[in-house]
């Protein structure tokens, strides 16, 4: 009886094995077959997965593209406006105190301004206002001092009294007057920016805003009352040194969502 058993169990054990043999050598060419179809249907050595959470580089490159545009068409709206909206109230401020004269048909206006005097400041603005974080970029010195809207209200604020001081402070001359301004411009520029950057930017728009506006002056466009240097008033670089800056931050400010070039000390 027990041989008859030990028989019985390595009869089973044998065909088991013969069965598990068989399913093995019939599998593997199977599988031969389907990896040999699999390499001929797919042309390139690597696979690339396609479904509702996978993204292709290209399309995410366009993506991030288009919406880099749409900021920076967004941030030139938003300095074009302040740029035209400070010079029609700066400008304004001027006439008022006869520091600069405009022909008649001009002050009868709505602004008591010509046309040309909000359109051409809102452009400047918006080069000035993109150029700043550019520069900065650019040099590789991501500006990060006092990067606040409440700092850029402030500097807002002491240009416009910069303005405000040219037009209604009386001095003995318009040298005094121009060494008072240019003191403030530049504290402006230490209070809310210290870079090199902007420093340089400054002078630079300073240099190039009073070369065209002696050309302007010079082909009668309007003038000013008491020229002291040339054919307009000396001071009249500092308000360009210190608009510059304060535009430059409102646009450092607008850029705050771009990533920026890291530093390196």
């Amino acid at each position: 009886m027990p041989r008859l058993e030990n028989c019985t169990w390595s009869c089973s054990c044998a065909a088991r094995g013969r069965h598990k043999a068989q399913l093995e050598n019939t599998t593997a060419p199977l599988a031969a077959k389907v990896g040999e179809m699999l390499s001929s249907s797919v042309p390139s050595p690597s696979l690339t997965l396609v479904g509702p959470g996978a993204r292709s580089p290209s399309t995410s490159s366009a993506s991030s593209t288009l919406n880099l545009s749409q900021h920076l068409v967004q941030r030139s709206v938003v300095l074009f406006v302040v740029g035209a909206f400070m010079a029609l109230v700066l400008n304004l401020l001027q006439i008022q105190r006869n520091v600069t004269l405009f022909p008649d048909e001009v002050i009868s206006t709505l602004f008591s301004s010509a046309w040309w005097v909000p359109l051409c400041c809102g452009m400047a603005a918006a080069v000035v206002g993109l150029l700043y974080p550019c520069i900065d970029s650019h040099l590789g010195e991501p500006h990060k001092f006092k990067r606040e809207w409440a700092s850029v209200m402030r500097c807002i604020a002491v240009f416009v009294g910069i303005n405000h001081a040219s037009a209604k402070l009386d001095f003995a001359n318009n040298v005094q007057l121009s060494l008072t301004l240019a003191a403030l411009s530049l504290g402006l520029w230490w209070t809310f920016d210290r870079s090199r950057s902007g420093l340089g930017l400054g002078i630079t728009i300073a240099f190039v805003a009073t070369l065209i506006t002696q050309f302007l002056v010079y082909n009668g466009v309007y003038q000013y009352t008491s020229p002291d240097f040339l054919y307009i008033r000396s001071w009249l670089p500092c308000i360009f040194f210190s608009g510059g800056v304060t535009v430059g931050n409102i646009g450092r400010q607008l850029a705050m969502g771009i990533p920026e070039k890291p530093h390196n000390d």
